[in-house]
């Protein structure tokens, strides 16, 4: 699939749950919105910084400076409930979370006997 019929799927698709759920009141929608979430192809970090303020401009909005301390750069803009964010995960919070999750597997919840 090209970039262009990707993109093409996504829209219809978000227009056809759009009509969808006004067509069907009943069935509920998320009580805290919902977010389209963009990741820029992993690179370096600061080439991933100049993709997010290049969408940052398409949007017309800015970055979110807090969003560094938890080793984010992001860029968002809100629809009411719905937003649309471009988020780069820097490489020193990649790292970070790849460390704290490498054990995830080796630890088996249970007595000692059920080993």
């Amino acid at each position: 699939m090209t970039d262009t019929d990707h993109r093409t799927a996504m829209v219809k698709g978000l227009h056809d749950l759009a009509t969808f759920l006004e067509a069907n009141p009943k069935v509920p929608v998320p009580r805290y919105g919902v977010t389209v979430l963009y990741f820029p192809e992993r690179d370096t970090d600061a080439e991933m910084i100049v993709e997010v303020d290049r969408i940052a401009a398409l949007l017309d909005t800015v970055t979110d400076p807090d969003d560094l301390v938890h080793g984010h750069y992001k860029a968002c803009l809100a629809f009411g409930p719905v937003n649309y964010e471009a988020l780069a995960v820097l490489a020193a919070r990649q790292a970070q979370h790849e460390a704290d999750t490498s054990y995830s597997y080796c630890v088996v919840s249970g007595t000692a006997d059920a080993l």
